[in-house]
């Protein structure tokens, strides 16, 4: 028997909206059960049987899917905005199936964002708890030293807001500019800025590389790519969250899972513009 959760989870994870939208258009009547509309999104079922949107049945949650998506800098990681600036939706490429974003990258930081059908895979992935790595580049300007850099495996407290553990590491520097590669498990809001900041460091551009075992690589801006279903159900296992469809790929689960959220190989390095 299905656990029983509330209607707009279920609709969430089968892709109708996200829950905080499902809310507004059960306030809207949108949304029936049995030909009744629902008046509370606590309403609690154990399956979508029965279930309309707008009139129209909702199929069943189809397996997860997940997405590299190469953020330019320039765009809002969020749905709408009303100061009617651009967001990632505004520019993802036609044909994409209804995906949410996996954690954020604010206005001006570019690179790996990971896009999902699934809700749950989405939350799993963000949860601190979950101790998934995300790597950066950051191009900055001003004095700093590896030791001071070094210092930040043992995490530092800005104002008031403690941030954990970062592996950071100077890549080159030429003159007072230097890209710095940075490790960390977090990612609350603004955290490499906010650090390299705190440091005394100006940062001009911030790239994010990878997210677990998923990397940018060579996706070029802009463009978007699906992750393979066997590398996801092997990603799923290790996180405690398949439903396993067909074996994974032993090249993937050996190589990238095997030691824990191991980053992935990077690839040879672009001299950045």
């Amino acid at each position: 028997m299905p656990e029983p959760q509330r209607i707009a989870k279920l609709l969430a994870r089968a892709g109708v909206a996200s829950r905080r939208e499902v809310e507004r258009m059960i306030a809207e009547g949108r949304i029936a059960l049995d030909g009744a509309k629902l008046e509370t999104p606590a309403t609690i079922l154990t399956s979508l049987k029965g279930v309309t949107v707008d009139g129209n049945p909702v199929q069943a949650a189809a397996p997860a899917r997940l997405f590299r998506y190469h953020k330019p800098t320039g765009l809002l990681t969020a749905e709408r905005d009303m100061k009617g600036r651009a967001t990632i939706y505004d520019r993802l490429p036609k044909g994409l199936p209804r995906v949410v974003p996996v954690g954020r990258l604010d206005l001006a930081t570019e690179g790996l964002l990971l896009l999902t059908t699934d809700g749950g895979l989405k939350r799993q992935l963000e949860l601190p708890a979950t101790g998934i790595p995300r790597s950066y580049r950051a191009r900055t300007y001003g004095p700093v030293s590896q030791a001071q850099l070094e210092e930040l495996i043992h995490g530092i407290e800005i104002e008031g807001v403690r941030y954990g553990a970062i592996d950071a590491n100077l890549e080159r520097r030429t003159g007072t500019n230097q890209w710095i590669e940075l490790t960390l498990k977090e990612g609350k809001n603004r955290e490499v800025r906010r650090v390299l900041e705190h440091l005394g460091l100006k940062v001009s551009r911030l790239i994010r590389t990878s997210y677990g075992p998923f990397a940018l690589g060579d996706l070029p801006a802009g463009a978007v790519d699906e992750v393979k279903q066997d590398v996801l159900v092997a990603f799923q296992k290790a996180l405690g969250t398949a439903k396993p469809q067909h074996a994974p790929d032993p090249a993937f689960e050996g190589k990238a899972l095997r030691k824990h959220w191991r980053i992935a190989p990077k690839p040879k390095p672009r001299t950045p513009h």
